[in-house]
């Protein structure tokens, strides 16, 4: 088995609804991402997950210096950013894809998978 990191891509700016283009939409959303949660536990590729704030909230921390420099805001401009997680224990990658599949499916978002240094 080996770790993978499934993020869920969105908007920078997601504003009232997540991102969302309603309620319904987003309620339907969390409702399947709980049930794929529910589903990941139960087979056993569940390691941890959660949902991030808004990237507006975000503190860069550069230590490379003689003290630590802080700087608000995400580091990278862009448009889309990281939203979410899924940290799973997959046995290959081709399970992962396959679990990001149905995890981008239940949350309505591109998920990017990658590898932990060491995974198999």
């Amino acid at each position: 088995m080996a770790l993978y990191l499934l993020s869920v891509h969105g908007p920078a700016k997601r504003g009232e609804l997540g991102g969302y283009a309603s309620t319904e939409e987003m309620e339907k959303a969390f409702a399947a991402t709980d049930a794929f949660n529910e589903t990941l536990k139960t087979d056993g590729y569940w390691v941890f997950a959660g949902g991030l704030k808004e990237a507006s909230t975000a503190t860069v921390v550069d230590g490379q210096g003689e003290s630590p420099v802080l700087t608000d805001g995400p580091y990278l401009e862009t448009k889309e950013v990281i939203g979410g997680f899924w940290i799973v224990d997959a046995p290959d990658l081709d399970v992962a894809l396959d679990l990001a599949a149905r995890g981008s499916t239940a949350c309505g978002g591109k998920v990017e998978v990658r590898p932990f240094e060491g995974a198999a």
